[in-house]
């Protein structure tokens, strides 16, 4: 054998390595096509049930927000409506209730001002007693003023 033929022996055994590395590498790579193909296949097949199951659950939360919608927007006309009536009836009862509440104040001072002149004692007598001092004479009635100007004096 000569040169050039163990040359070329050598290179055609590399060559037959080379292709039994690649006819693996291409059996592994079909093999794992196939095991890819397949688990799209069954992820394909859980998804889809899934992705129907999503649809219901979008589809349930769009009608309860319909229904809190609706629900919102009768609230807001209840509260109108009872804030309308608030004011109505402050407008309505509150003047006339004002009106009222200082004339029972007014009654109840002259009523007040009338058992007091009375009895002859005056608004307010009786009511400081300082110990040691001899109380005033009965005179007229003193006054709101002179009664707290003498009530501050003394104390």
């Amino acid at each position: 054998m000569s040169g050039a033929e163990v040359a070329g022996l050598i290179v055609a055994v590399f060559w037959a390595i080379l292709v039994s590395f690649l006819a693996v590498a291409l059996v592994r790579l079909a093999q794992t096509l196939k095991k890819a193909g397949r688990l799209v296949t069954e992820v394909t097949e859980q998804a889809v049930p899934l992705l129907g199951e999503a649809t219901a659950a979008v589809r349930s939360a769009h009608v309860q927000l319909d229904r809190v919608d609706t629900i919102t927007a009768d609230v807001q006309e209840v509260t109108a409506n009872a804030s309308a009536l608030s004011t109505t009836v402050a407008s309505t009862l509150g003047g006339p209730l004002v009106k009222v509440a200082a004339f029972g104040y007014g009654v109840r001072q002259a009523v007040g001002r009338q058992n007091e002149t009375g009895r002859g004692t005056g608004r307010g007598a009786g009511r400081t007693v300082i110990i040691g001092k001899t109380p005033p004479a009965a005179g007229p009635a003193p006054t709101r003023r002179g009664l707290l100007r003498r009530t501050r004096g003394k104390g």
